[in-house]
This record gives structure tokens, sequence and C-alpha cells, in this order.
């Protein structure tokens, strides 16, 4: 071959070098692209599901949080409630405590109520004789109430009963009133003073006070 066949030969060959060259490297180019274009979006879907990730569990904390401050606050104002109806019932048998006194100014519906406090203790007792103790200043509505107890516990018991008002003994003078039914040889004691009424109907009619100023409890599952 001649020096320009050589020539002629070498540039082909170097031309067709050249091509597959550019050729390989638009390859490589186009698959680093896509690869490329593939880790890009799987990075994308990782970071997206780790935000929407957090923002779940942040919103589930944010929930929670907001249903404890919500709760705590229901407690807070439930216990005022309790605390606000407590303070209005224990006034309410304060002032009747501090109204028991003028109760016995009316002789006549006070000397009925002794007598009902007489017959109840009798009828616990059942003896043939009761003592009652009263208050000094109470003496002569006491003798009278005893009096018609004993009327009255003859004709409902059907037995006789002696019902003496003690005059040795007596209740205290700033007793609001009420008696002492004393039997069983003075070791049985009654105390029916209005005061002790007073407590048992703080104590027993409690839950209907209750209901009749705050309405019944809607959460309360037993009556009894």
């Amino acid at each position: 071959m001649s020096d320009d066949q050589v020539a002629t030969e070498l540039r082909k060959m170097t031309a067709f070098i050249r091509q597959e060259a550019l050729e390989k490297a638009r390859e490589i180019h186009l698959k680093a692209d896509e690869e490329f274009s593939i880790e890009k979006s799987k990075l994308v879907r990782q970071e997206t599901q780790s935000i929407d990730s957090s923002y779940t569990k942040k919103f589930k904390q944010a929930g929670m949080s907001q249903q404890i401050t919500a709760s705590t606050i229901q407690n807070k104002v439930r216990l005022r409630i309790l605390s606000a109806r407590q303070e209005l019932l224990n006034k309410l048998f304060e002032d009747a405590g501090n109204k028991l006194s003028s109760y016995t100014e009316d002789a006549k519906k006070y000397q009925e109520v002794c007598k009902g406090l007489i017959l109840e203790g009798c009828y616990a007792l059942n003896e043939k004789k009761v003592l009652v103790r009263c208050r000094e200043k109470d003496q002569e509505v006491m003798s009278k109430a005893a009096r018609d107890a004993k009327v009255e516990y003859k004709k409902k018991a059907h037995k006789d009963i002696d019902i003496v008002v003690d005059e040795k003994e007596r209740l205290p003078e700033e007793s609001s009133g009420g008696v002492s039914i004393v039997g069983g040889g003075g070791k049985i004691d009654i105390n029916n003073t209005l005061e002790e009424r007073l407590k048992l109907l703080e104590t027993d009619a409690l839950p209907y006070v209750r209901a009749t100023l705050f309405g019944e409890n809607q959460n309360r599952k037993f009556k009894d």
C-alpha cells in the first residue's frame, strides 16, 4: 500500500474509534442520568415517607396532648363544682343549725315535736318506765309532751308506760332543744336532741338534698 492509502485507512480507523467513543460516552451519560433519576426518586420517596411518618407521629402526639389538657381542665372544673356544691351544703346545714334554737319559740309546735321524739325513744326501748331529760327552760313544755306521748303510746302499743321528766339531770342550756330518753336502768341513752337529729338528717337526707338542689347525678349507677 502506498503512503496515501495507509493514511486514508488510518483516518477511517480513527473516525470509527472516535464514533465508538462518542456513542459509548452518550450511552454512559444516558445511563448516569437514568440512575440519577432513579436514585433521586428513591431519595425523594424516602424523605416524603419520613416527613409523613414524622407528621403523623407529631399529629398523634398533639392530639394526645390536647386530650390530656382537655381532661385536666374538665377534672379541675369538676372538682371546683364539687367543692362549690359541698360549700353550699355545709352552709345550708350550718344555717339550719343556727336556726334550731328559734324553732323552740313556738311552744305548741315545739311540744308536738318533743312528743314525737319521746315516742320514738319509747318504741325503741320498749320498757315500762323511761326517763326524759331536757333543758331546764323546757320543763313545762316537756311535761305536757310526755303526758301526750304516754296517752298515744298506750293507744298504739296497747300497754302502759311511765314517762318521767328528769328534774335532776338536765340537757345543757346552750343546747338547741330536744330530748334525751334514758332506759335500761340508766344504761341506755337515746340522744334525740335537735342537734343530733340535724346530724342524722345531714347524713341520711344528704343524697335527696343534693338531688333537690343540683338534680340527679347521671353518672350514678346505683341509687341504693
